[in-house]
C-alpha cells in the first residue's frame, strides 16, 4: 500500500487519477489544495484532505509524513517558486518519489509547424517559467518523472504514447484521462521512469496543430 500526497488535487488531471487510484489500487490518499471545499471525501478509509499552499513550507512538510509518492499537479505564473517549495519540503521529509506535470516545449522539443504553433500559443511567458520550475527539479536529487502532455482535451479514452528527454515531440494531442492512467501507473511502478521527462500524445495525431482545435 503507497501513501500518495497530490498537490493540486482539484485540478481536471489530478481528479481523474484521484478517481483511477481509489478504483485501481490500494493507495491511501491525501488531497492537498488551497480551498478544502472544493472537494469531499469518497472514501474515509483511503482518503485525507488537506487545505494548504504549496509555497508554504511548513504545511509541505506536514502534509508529506508518511507519504512515498508526491503527484504534483500544479499550475500559475509562481510556478517555478512553487518547484522549488515542493523540492526543499520534499527534501526536508525524506521523500524522494515526484511525480511533476509539466507542457509540452519546454525544451524547444516540439518540432515543425507544430512547434511554432505551440510557441505562438504560449508565447505569454508560460513555456520559460515551465521550464525553470523543471530545471528545479531535474537539478534536485529526487526521483522525479516530469509529465509533458500534447493539448489536452476530454475524450473517455485511454490512448497515449511516449517520448523521453531528448528525443522530438510526436503527435498534437491527448486526453486527460491519458494522463491520469500514466500517472497511476507510475505511483504503481515507483521506479520507472526516474529522473525522466515523459513526452505523451496520442499516436497517429501529428499535424499542424491538434484536430479539434
Amino acid at each position: 500500500m503507497t501513501t500518495v500526497l497530490i498537490l493540486g488535487a482539484h485540478g481536471q488531471i489530478a481528479q481523474l487519477a484521484r478517481e483511477q487510484l481509489l478504483t485501481q489500487t490500494d493507495s491511501q490518499l491525501k488531497l492537498f489544495l488551497r480551498k478544502a471545499n472544493r472537494l469531499s471525501i469518497r472514501d474515509v478509509q483511503r482518503e485525507q484532505i488537506i487545505e494548504g499552499n504549496t509555497t508554504n513550507q511548513a504545511a509541505l512538510v506536514a502534509a508529506m509524513t508518511g507519504v512515498e509518492v508526491v503527484y504534483a499537479n500544479l499550475a500559475g505564473s509562481n510556478i517555478e517558486q512553487q518547484a522549488q517549495s515542493v523540492v526543499t519540503a520534499m527534501q526536508s521529509a525524506g521523500v524522494k518519489r515526484l511525480i511533476w506535470i509539466s507542457t509540452l516545449g519546454i525544451y524547444d522539443e516540439v518540432p515543425g509547424r507544430y512547434g511554432q504553433w505551440n510557441h505562438q500559443m504560449l508565447d505569454n511567458g508560460y513555456l520559460p517559467t515551465y521550464a525553470a520550475a523543471a530545471k528545479v527539479i531535474e537539478e534536485s536529487d529526487l526521483d522525479y518523472t516530469i509529465i509533458r502532455p500534447a493539448w489536452l482535451d476530454n475524450h473517455d479514452e485511454i490512448d497515449y504514447e511516449i517520448t523521453h528527454r531528448h528525443d522530438q515531440f510526436k503527435g498534437t494531442e491527448v486526453s486527460r484521462k491519458s494522463i491520469a492512467a500514466l500517472v497511476t501507473h507510475l505511483i504503481q511502478n515507483p521506479t520507472e521512469a526516474n529522473r525522466d521527462s515523459l513526452g505523451v500524445n496520442k499516436p497517429n495525431t501529428e499535424g499542424d496543430k491538434p484536430e479539434w482545435y
